[in-house]
């Protein structure tokens, strides 16, 4: 960090606030059978059984009362090996700061001359490219006075919200000694940086034997860029008015004592350092209002955000919002007609009933309607027709309603065919709908 130079009574120090990281001391330390005894030893039964006593002993003498400390290499214990001693660091430098976490910074103001400063207005504040957010400003209540040689603290704090580089500014306007007015800014400058990304992919999965159900998943990816790992208290995605959303898990072993507690406590979900990751499925479905099937809105294709709160090693939280995650475009159809059931297997030269429901998906009444079969723009023959009348009427359909009907075909050939042309014609409006995507439909002897 710098700051500004200047012949100034006061100056500013500045120390970040942060958890204190775990001291660790790689050391070289050896168990002392594998220096005072070969290998060998083991293949005498009566040495091998009197070893452990013999060398128990001796490293517990020499533990308790030498104090020349030449055991202090040996491997008391299997903990020894990890190198932990115990001891806590504080920050030495301000170190990595990350989107999403609090900035907590310890300012101390100075006064290294030999007199005492009075009306010491203060004020602190982050500048960004984009904004600047004051955090501390004594204007309204200067501090009357600081001795020769005092000093005077103060603690602020910054949720960071914006990458890029930062400058904690610390200005100072006071009276010297010699009651001159001076006016005292100093500059430290951080940089922000992105803790971790997240990459998401939307796929629409058309489910049923129809394959008109359609089935929402996204799938988000989440990489840790820090240096340290990210325990995940909550990766929650937030649907939009249109949309529920259901976290998919894989089933793990099963008990009510687990299911009870991970009630209770639920764990984190670990995430390693230096690009370990983790995939989060979601499944969604878009809501019905007032009717029993949903009702699409007109290019709407905003699906939510993600929710992601974290914690470090020791415990230092963090929190970030995604951007609105977008789907494939929804266009709307005002009249919808969709396959309700099918049979599986149909008999030849036999009649068989295919049911379908319309759906109006406008705010008025529409229709009466009008169903049939379309013809083929090529010479093949339909091997599918309609049993009956070639048009069946349907009564008008109210705003955002639905009516379930039933069409009367029959099949004229053995094996997988297909049902094609089913169309709807409403004869208010004049118009004609897109005809419903093709069917098929097995055709036995029976």
């Amino acid at each position: 960090m710098s700051s500004t130079p200047g012949t100034h009574s006061l100056a500013f120090r500045v120390m970040r606030l942060c958890r204190p990281s775990l001291h660790v001391e790689p050391p070289l330390r050896v168990d002392p059978t594998d220096l005072f005894i070969g290998e060998d030893i083991f293949d005498d039964p009566i040495a091998a059984s009197n070893l452990p006593p013999l060398i128990s002993s001796d490293v517990t003498t020499n533990k308790s009362s030498d104090l020349t400390y030449r055991s202090r290499f040996l491997l008391h214990d299997s903990a020894d090996s990890i190198g932990l001693s115990g001891l806590l660091v504080l920050p030495q430098a301000f170190g990595a700061i990350y989107l999403g976490e609090t900035f907590c910074s310890y300012i101390s103001i100075n006064n290294s001359s030999t007199l005492e400063v009075r009306d010491v207005v203060i004020k602190a504040e982050i500048q960004t490219d984009k904004q600047r957010i004051l955090l501390l400003d004594t204007s309204k209540s200067p501090v009357e006075s600081i001795r020769a040689g005092g000093r005077y603290d103060f603690i602020v704090e910054h949720d960071v919200k914006e990458l890029g580089a930062h400058t904690l500014v610390c200005t100072a306007l006071y009276s010297d000694g010699e009651g001159e007015r001076k006016y005292l800014p100093q500059f430290f400058k951080f940089i922000v940086s992105n803790p971790l990304s997240v990459r998401t992919k939307v796929r629409v999965v058309k489910v049923g034997a129809t394959h008109f159900q359609e089935i929402t998943f996204l799938e988000a990816c989440i990489e840790n860029h820090t240096k340290s790992n990210l325990y995940m208290d909550q990766v929650e995605f937030e649907p939009s008015q249109n949309w529920s959303a259901t976290m998919l898990k894989a089933d793990g072993p099963h008990s009510d004592y687990n299911a009870q507690s991970r009630e209770i406590f639920k764990p984190p979900v670990l995430i390693r350092s230096g690009g370990g990751i983790h995939n989060y499925l979601y499944q969604l479905k878009m809501l019905s209002h007032g009717s029993s099937s949903p009702v699409k809105v007109q290019g709407s294709n905003v699906l939510g955000k993600l929710q992601i709160t974290w914690r470090t090693n020791l415990g230092e939280p963090g929190r970030l919002q995604t951007q609105q995650i977008l789907g494939t475009t929804i266009t709307s159809k005002e009249i919808e007609l969709n396959v309700v059931e099918v049979p599986s297997v149909v008999g030849i030269d036999k009649p068989f009933l295919l049911k379908l429901k319309l759906t109006n998906q406008t705010d008025k009444e529409q229709g009466p309607f009008e169903i049939w079969l379309s013809q083929n723009d090529s010479d093949e023959e339909k091997v599918v027709m309609i049993n009956g009348l070639r048009i069946m009427a349907l009564a008008p359909v109210e705003a955002f309603g639905s009516t379930d009907f039933h069409l009367n075909l029959i099949a004229t050939k053995l094996g997988v065919q297909r049902i094609t042309g089913i169309t709807v014609f409403d004869k208010l409006e004049k118009i004609t709908y897109d005809s419903l995507p093709d069917l098929e439909i097995f055709v036995d002897q029976d």
